[in-house]
């Protein structure tokens, strides 16, 4: 019978394996260089966070009742939790409304400048997109 592996619920964290990381050693071209996972690296610290990818930030008026929304779309692996985080830290910082929907964050009135700032500091490639 095949042995059950059992994920501890004391709150210690878990020292993950990669499946692949042997290939590595084999010397394939294209492998990425591995790196262990310790007890004292979190995922959000500086080293993790270098590159999340590109996002687009939009100005739009249309069908808004001629108000201005700011409009920050393209997230790529980013769950929703850290999305709703992130749309939260965005209203703050900005003082102003917003929601998050379908993959995107829509903060009330124009804050590209503001928005610009609080993505290249979370790690993402902000691209200011549209009029």
């Amino acid at each position: 019978m095949k042995e059950k592996k059992c994920v501890p619920t004391s709150g210690q964290p878990v020292a993950w394996t990669k499946p692949f990381a042997s290939l590595g050693e084999l010397g394939f071209p294209g492998t990425p260089a591995v790196t262990p996972v310790t007890e004292n690296s979190q995922p959000g610290t500086p080293s993790s966070v270098k590159n999340r990818g590109r996002v687009d930030i939009l100005r739009q008026t249309a069908h808004r009742g001629g108000k201005t929304v700011t409009v920050v779309k393209g997230f790529v692996g980013v769950g929703p939790s850290e999305l709703k985080e992130l749309g939260r830290e965005l209203q703050k910082a900005c003082g102003a409304g917003g929601t998050v929907k379908d993959g995107r964050i829509e903060i009330q009135g124009d804050h590209r400048d503001v928005i610009v700032r609080i993505l290249k500091d979370a790690g993402f490639r902000p691209v200011l997109a549209g009029g």
